[in-house]
């Protein structure tokens, strides 16, 4: 059972509501996540008497916390080989290969990331793979999309990470293909995304959905194709797909949204991570990660 005491200097005097200790928690320590939390049924003193989580905070405050330790993970460790950008104690910075699924799923219980995250982690740790410890995947990317994306070793980690994403502070940059060539060389798309009643493995631009906000530039076009950097500003599910296919240019080689050709029969998705922008656990500044232009892109281009 993970503990920990400490004292509060963070002034909250100023706030017209006190800072809530769960709050506090999750926002300053960047120990657990609210619903972590929850889930770890987390207890809590202050000054020596204990607490509900919702109880203010304030300078001066003398915190312990106990809380449980994450439920064994059900994902077998495989030792599969990855293109490894960075690795610490902490995290693994990861280029992808298309075709990889991140998490297990129906249908996609082994050789998916997770389970290669899972084993490296156990390695590491010199573990005999018989531990409660799971894989923190921090975000996702699509089975066809390519690219960077980050994993944490440990809770303290992942919640950190976590943590940015959240709050929308990390800055992901995508390159990718399109279908003709958008009439505005640099823009945003900003719609509301929910899941399409139509087909529950679709996602589709829609009043009620949550907000979705993605930054492009076109770097080159040609023959009625485009070369197109995107940053997306939130995390939805399948947004640069969706956002793509709303403003009428999908992404080359998507069967799903539209992006097929027949003069280019048998193309899969041009999609690709190409950075991350994050601070790690430990340091103040943000890290760049960067993988090279895929050989599907080169051959394309």
């Amino acid at each position: 059972m993970p503990c920990l005491s400490c004292n509060i200097k963070e002034d909250f005097s100023s706030l017209r509501a006190q800072m809530r200790l769960d709050r506090y928690v999750s926002e300053f320590l960047c120990l657990l996540t609210r619903s972590q939390i929850k889930a770890r049924n987390m207890q809590a003193k202050i000054n020596g008497k204990a607490v509900k989580l919702s109880r203010p905070v304030k300078q001066g405050d003398f915190l312990e916390l106990v809380w449980d330790d994450p439920a064994p993970a059900d994902i077998v460790p495989q030792d599969i080989p990855l293109d490894i950008v960075y690795e610490d104690d902490n995290c693994v910075v990861i280029n992808k290969a298309q075709g990889m699924v991140v998490h297990p799923g129906a249908g996609n219980r082994q050789d998916t990331l997770a389970n290669a995250v899972y084993f490296r982690m156990l390695k590491k740790r010199g573990d005999n793979f018989s531990s409660g410890l799971r894989p923190g995947i921090v975000h996702r990317l699509d089975k066809d999309t390519s690219g960077i994306i980050i994993a944490a070793y440990n809770d303290e980690a992942h919640a950190f990470l976590a943590d940015q994403f959240k709050s929308r502070t990390v800055l992901k940059t995508y390159i990718a293909i399109v279908h003709g060539e958008p009439k505005e060389k640099k823009g945003r798309i900003e719609t509301c995304i929910a899941r399409d009643p139509g087909n529950r493995k679709r996602f589709a631009v829609a009043s009620h959905g949550k907000n979705a906000l993605t930054f492009y530039k076109v770097i080159k076009s040609r023959r009625d194709y485009s070369l197109v950097l995107l940053r997306p500003k939130t995390g939805r599910t399948h947004q640069l797909r969706v956002h793509l296919k709303h403003i009428g240019h999908p992404i080359l080689g998507d069967p799903v949204y539209g992006g097929g050709d027949k003069k280019l029969s048998g193309l899969s998705l041009m999609l690709h991570a190409k950075s991350l922008a994050i601070v790690l656990p430990g340091e103040k500044e943000a890290s760049v990660f960067r993988s090279s232009v895929p050989e599907r892109f080169r051959k394309l281009i």
